[in-house]
Parts: C-alpha cells; structure tokens; sequence
C-alpha cells in the first residue's frame, strides 16, 4: 500500500472529523492499492458537464484496468456511477476495431481498410457535390469531443467538405440557454463557479434533477444548506433533490415562463426589486415591469395548476435573501419557449441585485462533458471560433486570414440538427458524415428521423461503439475514447480542464483528428489540416479565439497541468482566468448594460384534448448517459438500471410492473408502471436513454424554439392505457462477428421498474 499525498483542507472536514485528522488520521480515501507497475494518469470523466477529476489505472502492460477518484477542486473525490465505471469502455469487447463498409444499406456491414474507406467516402462527396452542389453534403458534430475536434468539425465543415451544413448535437442541449445568456449578457456561459454556491442563503434550481443527472454537483448544494441556506426547487416530479427542499414547486410542464413572470409581479408589488441595481446596470426594464403586470400569482395558479401562495413564497424567499442563486437546465430548456424560460429566470435575478457576487449569481448546468467548450469554437451552424457570427463580415475575415481562405469561400450560415433531418427527407440534404452523435435515439419523433437518414444517398458515422445511427450508415470509422488521446474540454463554470492519455488505442483504430485530416488531404485540402496532433490544433484555436470574448489565448497545457484549470477568458499567459463574472456590474454588450427582456407564455405545441389530456415528459437517470450508446454496455449501470419505464400518479390505477402504454400523436410505446405520488397527476414521465422500440424520442415532438432551435423535449401531449405486454428493449447493435456483450445484457429484459421512486441506482427489489 502506498499513500499519495494529498493537502488536506480542515475547514471542510465533515462533522466528527476534525479530531481524527489533528491527530495525525488519514481519511481512508486518501489511500490506494498498487498493481506491479501500476500508473495512475490524472484525467476529467468523459460525461457529464461536471467534469470530475478521476485518476485512470493503468497496468505495466499500457492499458487502462481501473479508476480511483481524484481530488480535483471540482469533485474533491467523489464520482458517480457513470464516473465509476467509465474506464470499462476503454478495452470493452464491443469495440469497433476496423473501418465497416457497405455500398448499399441492402448489404451487410463488411470490415475494410483504411484506405479503402476514406476513397470510398471522398468519392461519394465528390459523386453528391459535383451532382447537387456542395450544400447537398452535411456533417453533424457532438458536445462529448474535445474542444480541439470541434474545433476541426466547423473547419472541416467550411473549408474540407465548403458546406453551410454544419451543426452539432449540442443543439439538443444547451443551445436555449446560450441564446438567452448572449441576449441578456452578451456571453454565453455561467455567471458563477460552482463554489459560489457555498455562499448562497437562496439556492433556486430550476428543470434540473441534480442528483441524478449531475449527482457530483450535489455537495455544493448540500454544502450550501449545511449552512443554512433555503433551497428551491422548481420541477413537475420530486426528484431527489426536490424531496430535500424547503419549497418544491410542481408546476404544470411548459409553464415555467408564465410562473417566473408571476414570481417576478410579486417582486415588484412587495418593493423587493435592488432598484439601485436596476437602475446603473441594465437597459429594459420598464418593458419588462409592464409585461409582467399582467402575471399576477393567481394567473400563475390557472397557467401552471400551483397555489398562488407559492408564488409568493417564492418570491419572497429569493428576492429577501442577501445572496440568492439560480441555476438551470434542460427542464426548462427543452422547450419551444426555451430561450424564453432561461430570459425570465434572468430577469428575477437581474431585478433582485443577485448578479456577479459570491453566492449570487446565474448559471447554467451544462449536460455534455463538453456541452459549453462544444459550442465556442465553431461547429454551431452560425457561430465561428470564439463565438464569432458566421454573419459578422469582419469575423468572417479574421477567422479566413486565420485559415488562409477567401472570405468569398466561407460558406454562410447553415440550419439546425432538426431542421437538417427534414432536409434530408427533402433531398436537399443527400450525404452526411456524423461525428460523436446518436440520433436515432437522441433526436425527437423517431420516425422522422429514421425517414431522413434512410433516404440519403451517402453516410458516414465516427464512433467507437456502433451505435444505433452508425448501424444505419454505409461507412463506419472506428474512432478513439477520451482515455486513448488528449485535449480539453470547458465545463458547465467555463473552466477548461485538461484530459490527459492514458492508453494506446486498439491497432486499427484512429483519432477523430486523424481521420479528419486524411479525408481533408483526399479533399486537395490537406495542407490547411496539417496537424500532428490535438496541441497544434490547440495552438490554432488559442490564435482564433484571441480577441474575442471567449479568448483562449492565455490558455496552454502547461498551464491546466499546473492549476488544474482556467475559466475562460483569459487573454494572456499570465492572466488568472475569469471564474466569476459581471463584477463590476458590466455585462459584456457595448453599453455594458444587462439588456433585460420581455417575455410572454404561450403554451407547448402540442395541444391537450380528450384523446390526449396529459403532459408527456422526458430525463435521464443516474445510470445511463444521453443515448446510451456507452452505458448501455456497461454491465454495472444495465444492472443498476436495465430499461426504461413510466412513471405515473396513483390516481391512474396501476400497480407498479404492470404495462402501461404511452400514446402520443407519433406512436405509442408500452413501458413497466413506476406508480408515485412524487409526479403530478397530468403528467408522465419516461427516460429517454433506449432504442426504438423503447425510445421515448419515439413518442415526443419535433417542433422546435425559433430562435435556439432546440426541440421541445419536456412536454407533449399524451394519454396513458392499460396493457398486456411491456415492450422489449433491444441489445445494442455490435459490428459483423460480434455478439452483444453478455455481462450487460443479463438484466436487460428484468420487466420491473425501480423499486421506488428516485431508487434508480439500485438493482434491489422488493
């Protein structure tokens, strides 16, 4: 046994603890088991936006065989499940190892060369562009690379393949959220650090289920309440974070505009608004004092079937606190009025002063490891590096100089991930190279999905699992893990950390980079991607971003390795970062005002009727990861939690593991009932981590925000019924010569929901 040092901080010893440690103890965690040859690579988990500091265990032969928690500032040793069995993907036996390719969707997937996929691959984008022009080919990215690979993505996108279709799968996460930041503050990120949130005596959460989806998070929060702070809760179910608040509002799904705005009225006619603050700080606000007037709590109660006290409660609690805190996520993003649900939570925290201060703040929790880092540097179908506007002809500029193009060769600004789909179906769209992304389950209305991707003449897929969407493409390139190369990803703070290799990959497997670069070369364009590796292309990213104000420049690697993390922006080498921001009261517009907006509720676009009188609501659990391309196949988290399932009110009249059929306007799909009253009886809910025939993305609807573009995943018009048989969840897809990895799918068929509600995370049952 050895034990790594580790600086122990007693301020933050846990209660009962601090005896023990000035006595000379060492906290058990401190310590950890050596293999023969045994090295520990300090690394970031490869899921959610947290972001946890882990060590991968790496054995004298050079592959990775475990993990121990790392104490990171972020997570101080704690990590999830996901977190803990992360490592398992690695050297897991569903690996795809060799390049799979088929001429015809008709023919069976066969291995290939190298070689012969690429020239495949380029002669089809050839064979699509020459015919229909270069617009007729697109190219989705994701939000789980690194920043380095999407920054490739968006160059790839404009100056390889000179098509405006370029997007991401990030616009399926935080792109409401971006939107309402830039249109208030003129940057798009949090506004605090997660250890603000110590510091807050008002933590409001608002559509986010943190114990589950950011379960690492959690100690701020409970570090918060440790000293005293009230925490509210706005959310249709009692998630497990919600059972522990002090108020837990369960408003209707798709009203959270109409009860921030009522909250907001209170603030005004209880004289709670920072009027100071208003006053220097920000321009609007007197359109938004009229608008709001209307919302009254007792119009809040018909909109969002809550008591109009709560309202009130609310109100008072957050605008009476010294320092008050709001943080958000897709809960009241996945909307058709996203961007305009995250404007009113602004407005309240604009209003009440609790703007760039120490436990007073807005912030944002992303969902994708690189949920923020994804969507800064180029691969959002309007943006550029540095969050530059593909429409700005000076941006344009800068970033051609960059890139050593014509600004006349820059192609304008493309269409959503969405909206790409249904040119797909039109043809306007005919061939498609996609990139860490699994639409087939992630995207909504399945059958549209399916029917848009079938109907290209070309397509191409990047992953290391086959996923889904790879299962469906002609081409699949078999691409590395997080733990197979380096670069950085920026967490839901804006802190960009450093990942770090610890293994080789599998012979036959490459980096996205590399394939990037051998397709571009085929292109004639190979000397514009001459890139050994993820630190030249670092290098080039912190020269696009200089300037702007999500500046890189001062970022290096040296510098993550040394302080285990910088919040951008940060302009020079010597410049700390920016962990904080709107200290001095200066958004980031010309003015340096805060431009508050207004806002008016309109219902979700899925209407109620006899036929379909409840809200159908969708989230992930503890378990499993957005798609669930890679938790699925991990044995621990099948066990844990091995399929979907409904869960509905008492008052339905089910028993827990009966069929219950879930009816919407796409299709209909039978899950085992999880019955409790921790979910309003209008509403249902059903996570979405699973293939059709158990996808909830097969139920839920495609209209999209107008101005984000993001689907309204959270709400959509449903019935529920009685059925005979619960729906079966198929194995993932595995690549010619493979079975399905048996160890994860023994629990696969268990036709039992949770034992309880929220007990997802075990695989006890009653």
């Amino acid at each position: 046994m050895t034990r790594q040092h580790i600086p122990l901080d007693p301020s933050i010893a846990p209660p009962g603890t601090r005896n023990f440690r000035d006595a000379g103890g060492i906290p058990a965690d401190q310590w950890h088991a050596d293999q023969n040859g045994e090295t520990l690579v300090p690394t970031h988990c490869c899921f959610c936006g947290v972001q946890c500091g882990m060590y991968l265990r790496v054995d004298k032969a050079g592959k990775v065989f475990g993990v121990e928690p790392r104490n990171h500032d972020i997570n101080r040793m704690r990590l999830c499940p996901k977190g803990i069995n992360a490592y398992q993907q690695i050297n897991h036996p569903d690996r795809l190892t060799a390049p799979l390719m088929r001429r015809s969707r008709d023919e069976p997937f066969r291995e290939a060369s190298w070689e012969e996929a690429l020239d495949f691959t380029v002669s089809e984008i050839r064979r699509i562009q020459s015919a229909h022009g270069n617009d007729a080919f697109g190219l989705l990215g994701g939000a789980s690379l690194f920043s380095e690979k999407t920054y490739l993505v968006g160059k790839f996108g404009r100056v390889a393949l000179k098509t405006k279709h370029v997007d991401y799968n990030g616009r399926l996460c935080m792109v409401s959220a971006a939107g309402a930041n830039k249109l208030s503050f003129g940057i798009d990120r949090a506004g605090n650090p997660f250890s603000d949130i110590l510091h807050s005596d008002c933590l409001l959460i608002a559509g986010s289920n943190v114990g589950e989806c950011f379960p690492v998070m959690t100690q701020y929060v409970w570090g918060a309440r440790d000293r005293g702070a009230l925490l509210i809760v706005i959310d249709p179910r009692e998630t497990s974070i919600a059972r522990t608040a002090d108020i837990h509002v369960a408003l209707k799904p798709g009203t959270d505009s109409a009860f921030f705005n009522a909250v907001l009225n209170v603030v005004i006619r209880e004289n709670l608004v920072d009027e100071e603050y208003v006053a220097a700080h920000t321009t609007g606000w007197d359109e938004v004092k009229a608008t709001v007037a209307t919302y009254t709590p007792e119009r809040a109660t018909e909109i969002c079937g809550i008591p109009a006290a709560q309202v009130v409660q609310v109100a008072r609690a957050f605008a009476g606190a010294n320092n008050a805190m709001a943080w958000h996520a897709r809960g009241i993003e996945h909307h058709s009025q996203g961007v305009e649900n995250c404007l009113t939570v602004i407005n309240l925290c604009v209003a009440t002063g609790n703007i760039g201060k120490p436990g007073a703040g807005y912030g944002t929790i992303t969902g994708q490891g690189n949920g923020q880092g994804g969507r800064e540097h180029g691969q959002k179908a309007d943006l550029l590096p540095g969050g530059r506007s593909i429409l700005n002809p000076d941006h344009r500029r800068q970033i051609c100089e960059i890139w050593g193009i014509e600004e006349s060769e820059l192609p304008a600004a493309g269409t959503s991930m969405m909206e790409m789909v249904w040119q797909m179906q039109r043809q306007e769209i005919r061939g498609l190279i996609g990139i860490c992304n699994n639409p087939f389950v992630s995207l909504p209305n399945y059958k549209t999905v399916k029917d848009g991707y079938d109907t290209l003449e070309f397509h191409a897929q990047f992953d290391f699992f086959l996923s889904e969407t790879a299962d469906n493409a002609h081409v699949v390139f078999p691409v590395t893990t997080w733990a197979e190369d380096e670069g950085v990803m920026a967490n839901a703070e804006a802190r960009v950390v450093k990942h770090n290799k610890a293994q080789e990959p599998p012979e036959g497997v490459r980096t996205d980079t590399w394939v990037m670069c051998q397709l571009a070369q085929r292109l004639g364009v190979g000397d514009k991607f001459d890139y050994p590796g993820s630190r030249e292309v670092f290098d080039e990213l912190r020269i696009a971003s200089a300037g702007t104000v999500i500046d890189y420049y001062g970022i290096t690697y040296d510098r993550l390795e040394e302080t285990g993390g910088i919040a951008w922006p940060c302009p020079t080498t010597d410049h700390p970062g920016t962990p904080r921001l709107f200290e001095d009261g200066k958004s980031y517009h010309s003015d340096g005002k805060i431009h508050l907006q207004t806002v008016e509720w309109h219902p979700p676009m899925d209407p109620y009727d006899d036929d379909h009188p409840m809200s159908l609501t969708t989230g992930r659990t503890v378990a499993h990861f957005l798609s669930g391309n890679q938790t699925r196949r991990l044995a621990g988290l099948v066990e844990q939690t091995p399929r979907p399932w409904a869960e509905v009110h008492p008052s339905h009249g089910f028993k827990n593991g009966e069929p219950v059929r879930v009816v919407t306007r796409r299709g209909s799909e039978v899950f085992p009932a999880l019955v409790t009253e921790a979910i309003r009886p209008d509403t249902v809910f059903v996570p979405y981590h699973w293939p059709y025939p158990t996808a909830a993305n097969a139920l839920t609807l495609d209209a999209l925000d107008p101005r984000s573009k993001i689907p309204e995943y959270k709400v959509c018009a449903c019935r529920i019924e009685h059925a005979e048989q619960i729906d079966e969840v198929p194995a993932p897809p595995t690549a010619p010569g493979q079975a399905a990895y048996p160890e994860a799918q023994v629990s696969r068929t268990d036709p039992l929901p949770p034992t309880a509600p929220q007990g997802r995370g075990t695989a006890e049952r009653s």
